[in-house]
């Protein structure tokens, strides 16, 4: 049986890193350049100091960071990002508590085609209210964005901090849950997750991926609960319990099937939980067949990991 899928185009991602600390700096760990050698060769010459550079200043401002223009800004690798055609990126900080596991750092490349959002949505005011997002050409999307807020429980920023949990949405454009059903319609965005990014200070933050059918943030979805699934001597293990594929759709079958498990080092999901790292992988045999990048962002709650969020390429 053939399982390849067809790549698309153009996707809305094309550079992830994963940076980690070391003594006093961060230094690369992960890193999916695809063919981008040069921006990966600059990438792997760099490190980061505590407020230093676009990874550095999400480890010393302890939230996400939208960086939606290189030139004159504190991002170091800015010639290099130029050459590779990269124009935006926006850096996610992995906290267990107050310390800082990891700088999950994702990059884009602008033009009038790409479609999708990256955004990034804090508690103010009793509403979440929009930080700063990343939308390529949907720009009516992103004005209508910058304009509403949601209380407790609504729409997917209110559903993720409401629950504190990790949230998937389908048919954006037609979902009666989607308040921007609308304009993301319009817009050809058509699947959204959500997570919580716990940060030191307690601040509530959800960062959001959209992603539109022609530039797809990924082409699969996972959501794994980690909270209470445990397997021989009290070994952390996690369970699939939503996803979303562009091609086949469901992830499983019937609902009378046993839940998907893995435990710690048990392939790429379980090696997020053995490390409690973010993890960005390419073409190796631990991907899912037809895929050829995953990354995979662990969610730490009262310092164990509680959730992992986890999109295929």
């Amino acid at each position: 049986m053939d399982t390849a899928i067809d790549t698309p185009a153009r996707t809305f991602i094309e550079v992830a890193e994963v940076w980690v600390p070391d003594g006093d700096k961060l230094v690369l760990g992960d890193g999916n350049y695809g063919t981008l050698d040069a921006f990966a060769e600059a990438s792997r010459r760099e490190s980061f100091a505590w407020g230093e550079g676009l990874p550095g200043k999400a480890w010393a401002e302890g939230r996400p960071v939208v960086l939606k223009a290189f030139d004159g800004s504190y991002f170091k690798r800015t010639e290099a990002a130029k050459e590779a055609g990269l124009t935006a990126a926006v850096a996610v900080p992995v906290f267990s508590g107050k310390v800082l596991k990891a700088v999950l750092v994702v990059f884009c490349a602008d033009d009038d085609h790409r479609t999708g959002a990256i955004e990034v949505w804090k508690y103010s005011s009793g509403v979440m209210m929009l930080e700063d997002g990343y939308y390529g050409a949907a720009r009516h999307f992103e004005w209508v964005s910058q304009h509403t807020h949601f209380p407790h429980g609504q729409g997917l920023p209110g559903g993720v901090w409401a629950s504190q949990t990790p949230i998937l949405m389908r048919d954006l454009g037609s979902g009666y849950r989607f308040i921007r059903a609308d304009s993301a319609g319009k817009a050809g965005l058509t699947t959204g997750i959500g997570m919580p990014i716990p940060v030191p200070d307690g601040a509530s933050y959800v960062l959001a991926l959209l992603s539109a059918r022609g530039t797809p943030i990924a082409r699969r979805f996972e959501l794994w609960d980690a909270r209470s699934a445990r397997v021989g001597k009290g070994e952390p293990s996690a369970i699939l319990t939503d996803g979303i594929c562009a091609r086949e759709g469901a992830l499983w079958v019937g609902e009378t099937e046993e839940p998907r498990r893995v435990a710690a080092w048990q392939g790429l999901i379980g090696r997020v939980l053995g490390t409690g790292l973010p993890v960005v992988e390419s073409g190796t045999p631990g991907l899912t067949a037809g895929y050829e990048t995953l990354i995979a962002l662990p969610i730490h709650l009262d310092g164990e990991i509680a959730h992992i969020v986890a999109w295929y390429c």
